[in-house]
């Protein structure tokens, strides 16, 4: 009995927080028999089950052949229970189940990448978050059901590979040419976490002794080609073990730790309890083959989903409106691992430049949603910025008031309670406030509505009396789906600066801090309040959310020249650099003389070179055109945006002069002993390069072509940018060569599509050109982004020619791929900004779509979208 995909949504689909319910029945224990076959895949599962409330007993399917049912020994027939698209229900079960189910799937014919799928011909692999396990076996598929998982897996020979989550506890032939394993996972686990891999797999091994003296087996699967490339992810895995029990205490607790690398993902990597399923993209890292940022990322990635260990997985979520509960945690905690592999400085301002460009414009658009949503209709349309991004730096706001002793007995807390259970927001909130003994009730308002909010902020400063007052103000914009908004918790980092000598001030305010320290942090937690500062001798200069200490729109009344004081003086560096991007935009978006910007980086670069090259490349950071267009809400003209930006550039070259050469020739990155060093290096190199060729100097091109050829990837993909995106001599050479280099490793190839799709000038042909290449893959997400993230890179091009493009590929995703149709198309959710008459046109395209789509990933995001 064959059950329908992509059945049409309707209105009564959507899933309501409000309405959660406890499942009818638990699962003590599954067996899972998974045979394999060229033409289809056989799966009989058997579920131990018993009743928990009243009620049906409930099992979620979807794309399933049933061939039998069997429910404590009696074989069903078709009266006994009701099948549709979507379940299967029993009524009136006994309170006490063995239930057998046999159904066949076909993984072969799986396009969409959920459950299990075929990834390429020596490859099978799951991805069952949120609800792929529905697509493999029929089970009661929610996060608040955890079981003792044991997996049968069994295929051909020319699989070597058979693995799954846990144990191994037996491997043996099966005849015909075939074999098996079984593992057995001894930790109760939700059905999303399920995972396994058949395949022609290499495999690089290891050990790590944990702090219990537990000896784990560490293993990272990949094609034998890439194996090589599998050495940095190893040593970032280590690192994150050793790292999560020195800071949080925390243990591995199997056996065994594998991750598997495959391209055909559509997610960055997946957690599956002891055995990871990785994007290739967050696995495989070479100097030669990969920049220093995808080093960094990767290494960032594999601690991501290692800290899901304990939050994510030995406590999970009660509902998929909990998602950020995992998701932000993690991410907060993987960011602080981050912090430790490279400037910290560059860290956060790498982060928080990631939530301004994609959360603060999701925040303020018709994708709009709290970092815990109160209804969706598809659940995967909410791995968000806002779940993952905003999420993180709630727990941040809580982990910076509290410091790092109490965060610590809060997070103790919260293991010690909810080991092996399915929690909420409010479960984690309540053990952070009685491990730490501070109430943090308050921070809930954060997970439980939209919008950033807008902070406001005025200084005044009485001489005769040495009081310096703050006073704060916070608003948030009215969203009529969440008409009763109410005041956040927000804590306000700050300092101030002798505006004379810039040295920083001692923090005096009987309020506020009991005892005089330079840095401090104020709750500001009303709608309006202020504070005072004694004791300062001379009207200060006063630094604001220092390291970003809330994902707020802050408002003071800076002058350009105290911008400009921050970009010299400032001792964060994220503020440094946030000084840097305040003025920035008041040149570009208000009209503010430039004069005063260069004359700042003119006197801040020398020592900030000197110091941490790393954070002077990124006080060259200019606010990107998209994040510029995010930061206008009507009349948004693209095309002047980029004029005005490009202006900005090409004048802080110009200014630069010689400094440029100068600066590119003196930096050597084979000097550097830190990889952190050499990574600042190389980036500071590049932009270098850039600027030269900004200002016509004749020998930029000379310089990159050269370092195109000696460099690594990092340096090569800079130079080749240079070359390509001015249209140099030796572009077009330059790409050959690439290609030819690379055209057999996928990532690097990725590159090559990238560069050109980002293009400033490029056209709808180099986009037909990129599309209709053999190496272009609608099957690969990882090849799909590079081409279509390219052409994002240039707004004017996107909102051109670019419309068409994501339009497109929507259209055919939508029932190939829904989830990366989805995403994809939310490039274009800020369409109402436009100008007339983009405006208007991309609007009817967006309608013309409507009836042409059917997904619920699809459907829902493009309703959203035209909603507003």
């Amino acid at each position: 009995m064959n059950i329908a995909a992509n059945p049409v949504v309707e209105a009564d689909q959507t899933v309501y927080l409000k309405d959660y319910e406890k499942p009818s029945f638990l699962v003590d224990s599954i067996n899972l028999d998974i045979q394999v076959h060229t033409d289809r895949t056989d799966v009989n599962a058997t579920l131990v089950m018993k009743r928990q409330t009243s009620g049906d007993l409930v099992l979620l399917g979807r794309d399933l052949e049933l061939k039998s049912i069997t429910l404590n020994g009696k074989l069903l027939t078709e009266a006994d229970y009701t099948l549709d698209a979507e379940q299967l229900v029993i009524a009136n079960a006994p309170d006490q189940v063995i239930l057998e189910t046999a159904v066949v799937i076909h993984p072969e014919s799986n396009t969409q990448l959920e459950g299990l799928y075929q990834a390429g011909d020596d490859l099978f692999v799951t991805q069952n978050e949120p609800e792929g396990f529905r697509k493999i076996t029929f089970y009661p598929d929610r996060p608040d059901v955890l079981s003792v998982f044991t997996t049968r897996v069994e295929a051909d020979k020319k699989f070597p590979v058979l693995l799954a989550n846990g144990n191994l506890m037996e491997a043996g032939e099966a005849g015909e040419g075939r074999h098996y394993t079984i593992w057995q996972d001894p930790t109760k686990k939700p059905s999303y976490l399920f995972a396994c891999v058949i395949g022609d797999l290499a495999v690089l091994k290891d050990s790590y002794v944990t702090s219990e003296g537990r000896d784990v087996a560490l293993e990272i699967y990949a094609v034998e080609k890439d194996i090589p490339k599998c050495h940095i992810a190893m040593e970032a895995l280590k690192h994150s073990m050793q790292w999560d029990e020195e800071h949080y205490g925390r243990p591995y607790d199997l056996d065994n730790y594998m991750i598997v690398a495959t391209s055909a993902f559509n997610m960055g990597a997946m957690e599956n309890k002891g055995l990871n399923i990785f994007n290739t993209s967050c696995v495989l890292a070479d100097e030669e083959f990969t920049t220093d940022a995808a080093i960094m990322r990767v290494q960032s990635v594999i601690a991501h989903e290692y800290f899901h260990n304990w939050t994510g997985n030995r406590i999970t979520c009660r509902d998929w409106f909990q998602l950020c509960l995992k998701e932000g945690l993690t991410v907060f905690r993987d960011q602080s691992f981050s912090e430790d592999l490279q400037s910290a400085a560059v860290q956060r301002i790498d982060d928080v430049a990631v939530l301004k460009a994609h959360q603060f414009p999701e925040d303020s658009g018709p994708l709009s949603h709290p970092p815990r949503p109160d209804h969706f209709v598809e659940i995967n349309n909410f791995y968000t910025a806002t779940v993952y991004e905003k999420g993180a730096e709630i727990n941040r706001m809580m982990a910076t008031l509290l410091g790092k002793e109490k965060f610590r007995q809060g997070t103790d807390e919260y293991f010690r309670r909810h080991d092996g259970q399915a929690v909420t927001v409010e479960d984690w909130v309540s053990a952070l406030t009685a491990g730490s003994g501070v109430d943090l009730s308050a921070f809930l308002i954060w997970y439980n509505q939209p919008g950033t909010p807008k902070l406001e902020a005025k200084g005044d400063y009485d001489a005769a009396t040495q009081i310096y007052r703050l006073s704060f103000k916070q608003s948030l914009k009215a969203n009529a789906k969440y008409p009763n908004l109410k005041a956040v918790p927000i804590p306000v980092a700050l300092a101030l600066f002798d505006a004379e000598t810039g040295e920083q001030y001692t923090l005096q305010s009987e309020s506020l801090f009991e005892n005089g320290v330079k840095d401090g942090v104020y709750l500001f937690d009303q709608n309006e309040a202020t504070i005072e500062f004694t004791g300062v001798t001379a009207k200060p200069v006063v630094s604001l959310l220092r390291n970003f200490s809330a994902p707020v729109n802050l408002d003071f009344n800076y002058s350009d020249q105290e911008l400009a004081f921050l970009m010299q003086h400032e001792t964060n560096g994220f503020n440094q650099w946030q000084a840097t991007q305040t003025l920035l935009e008041r040149i570009l978006l208000e009209g503010h003389d430039a004069d005063i910007y260069i004359q700042a980086m003119k006197n801040t670069l020398p020592e900030v070179i000197q110091k941490d090259p790393l954070l002077a490349s990124r006080l060259f950071d200019v606010p990107t055109e998209g994040y510029l267009g995010s930061r206008i809400d009507t009349d948004y003209q693209p095309a002047k945006i980029q004029e005005q930006r490009n202006a900005l550039l090409d004048t802080l070259a110009r200014e630069l002069g010689a400094f440029c050469k100068e600066t590119y020739l003196e930096l050597d990155p084979d000097m550097q002993s830190e990889f952190s060093q050499a990574m600042g290096v190389r980036a500071l190199r590049n932009i270098m390069l850039s600027m030269m060729a900004r200002q016509g100097d004749a020998s930029a091109f000379d310089l990159a072509y050269e370092q195109y050829h000696t460099g690594n990837m990092s340096e090569r993909l800079g130079a080749l940018k240079v070359l390509v995106w001015n249209d140099a001599p030796q572009a077009q050479e330059a790409l050959a060569d690439f290609y030819s280099r690379f055209e057999d490793e996928a990532l690097s190839l990725d590159q090559w599509f990238m560069v050109q799709a980002a293009h400033p000038k490029a056209n709808a042909e180099t986009i037909k050109y990129l599309t209709s290449h053999p190496d272009y893959d609608l099957g690969t997400p990882n090849r799909i982004r590079a081409v279509s993230g390219g052409l994002n890179a240039n707004p004017v091009n996107t909102w051109s020619f670019g419309v068409q493009h994501y339009i497109d590929l929507a259209k055919y995703l939508d029932e190939k791929n829904p989830i990366v149709g989805s995403r994809l198309l939310q490039v274009l959710s800020r369409w109402y900004t436009l100008a007339e008459p983009q405006r208007t046109e991309v609007k009817t395209a967006l309608e013309n779509l409507k009836p042409q789509v059917k997904s619920k990933n699809v459907v829902e995001t493009l309703n959203s979208m035209l909603s507003i």
